[in-house]
């Protein structure tokens, strides 16, 4: 029987993005699909869902990135979600080899923040 969480928890869904994509949009659209895919379920479960993309993305493009990589990119990409950790309760790690992810799950570990790797291992809130 999987233990219940007695409150909400934010989840950072970590995985890859750019990985094993060769900056081809059609890919990396795929791979935040993937990550999405997670959302719904940790949502049912009772707590709140979220992916650095939702928010570095839009904030890249407020900057005026022009491409996956650039300066203002690489200037949000990464650090909004390290932020974000700050406001987080835990990291599921989804997927496959991504050093960005991997580097969430490491930030995550360092701030103390349960790490997930599986829908199963997230107790549902009472």
């Amino acid at each position: 029987m999987t233990a219940k969480a007695s409150q909400a928890q934010m989840i950072l869904i970590a995985g890859p993005y750019r990985s094993g994509t060769n900056d081809d949009p059609a890919l990396i659209k795929k791979n935040v699909q993937q990550m999405e895919s997670y959302a719904l379920p940790i949502f049912r479960a009772g707590h709140i869902p979220i992916l650095g993309e939702w928010l570095a993305l839009p904030l890249a493009e407020l900057g005026g990135s022009k491409k996956t990589g650039d300066k203002v990119f690489d200037e949000v990409f990464h650090p909004i979600a390290v932020r974000l950790l700050e406001k987080c309760d835990a990291v599921l790690r989804v997927g496959g080899a991504s050093a960005g992810a991997d580097e969430m799950v490491r930030v995550g570990k360092s701030l103390g923040l349960a790490i997930y790797r599986s829908l199963e291992e997230i107790p549902p809130v009472n």
